[in-house]
């Protein structure tokens, strides 16, 4: 008893201390995110980078299987009439103090990163409301790099089919970044294929972040186009960048250095995605001026992308993305999914302070 009530206390403790520590940015950002995080990530990835396999996968699997029997036991329970008052004060015990474990470690181990100051701070960019005029102007560049890599990245696309390729990319695009800036300094590699990529063409996600293990998932089913964009995405995530905009400007920095014409298409491809998704909200005859001056082959994808997504659309996926949503909102970030689109403002910043050749 007395060990129970040590371990709820410290717990407690624990929880209330993260809140508050997380409502201050500045200390998070010096103290956690810049201090105890890539020290804490970096280990992460020593002890489970070299596998081939995904730890991560594997204890998110074993967790559902626990979850499975702990039901089917209540469920038994319940239709034996073996349930009273006490068994359920002591399951909503359990229920309590598992959450607290949860909350505690994933805050410890990744979630305080989302209440950083984070990669505008850094660059110090100054990410505001931006105009129309803005808005296209940073598209004609994207339509330009876009014309200029469509045919250079179709000539060595199908080596992406190799993982290896794929990872060691990633990870020479963010060491390239790194020479210009050290912020983007990744080692200690751990980039994996999800166990479970062909369910996430079902629940709409293309990649993902393992907070408790440090390793990064890609579902590789997904067309060969949009994997290294979203590889460089989830490293954004194991260096520190909790935040789907701050990810995706992550991403974009690293893959846009990346000597390989294909990570520079991908993530052009998809920014352009991005932006054209606001720019039509505002002026949808711009917006179709710019798709016309698309080369032939990115038009070809984006018509394999929507037929892939299109393939596998169902029910269950509303369902997750307004959950996924809700999850985004209630981790400092308001605009839900939207949040990947906003990386469209850190762009329109970016370009203010470097020009266009930054693009």
């Amino acid at each position: 008893m007395w060990r129970k009530k040590t371990a709820w206390l410290i717990l407690l403790v624990l929880a209330i201390s993260i809140k508050i520590f997380s409502l201050f940015p500045d200390a998070v950002e010096r103290y956690y995110a810049s201090g105890i995080y890539p020290v804490i990530s970096r280990l992460q990835r020593i002890l489970f980078g070299w596998l081939p396999i995904s730890v991560g996968d594997i204890f998110y699997a074993l967790i559902i299987v626990w979850l499975i029997r702990r039901l089917i036991k209540t469920i038994r329970r319940i239709v034996k009439k073996q349930t009273n008052k006490k068994y359920w004060l002591q399951a909503l015990a359990q229920t309590g103090f598992i959450v607290l474990v949860i909350y505690v470690s994933f805050n410890l181990l990744w979630g305080l990163n989302y209440n950083r100051r984070g990669v505008a701070y850094q660059l110090g960019l100054k990410v505001e409301r931006y105009s129309k005029e803005d808005l296209v102007q940073v598209m004609q560049q994207v339509v330009v790099r876009l014309n200029a890599l469509d045919s250079a990245s179709r000539v060595n696309r199908e080596a992406m089919q190799r993982k290896r390729n794929l990872f060691n990319g990633a990870t020479a695009a963010y060491d390239q970044l790194a020479l210009k800036e050290k912020h983007f300094t990744y080692s200690f590699s751990s980039v994996k294929p999800s166990l479970y990529s062909y369910l996430g063409n079902y629940l709409g996600y293309t990649g993902y972040y393992n907070p408790f293990s440090g390793e990064a998932q890609v579902n590789t089913t997904v067309p060969l186009f949009v994997q290294p964009f979203t590889t460089c995405h989830e490293i954004g995530h194991q260096l520190g960048y909790a935040k789907e905009n701050e990810a995706n400007f992550a991403g974009y920095l690293s893959a846009s250095s990346s000597r390989d014409p294909l990570f520079r298409y991908s993530v052009y491809f998809d920014l352009y995605s991005y932006s054209r998704y606001y720019l039509y909200a505002q002026d949808s005859v711009a917006a179709k001026q710019l798709d016309a001056q698309l080369p032939p082959g990115v038009k070809v994808d984006y018509h394999a992308l929507r037929d892939f997504i299109k393939k596998y659309r169902n029910p269950i996926e509303e369902i997750i993305d307004h959950l996924y949503g809700q999850y985004l909102k209630a981790n400092n970030q308001p605009g839900g999914k939207l949040t990947y689109n906003e990386v469209v403002a850190w762009l329109v910043a970016y370009y203010k302070k470097f020009g266009k050749e930054a693009i």
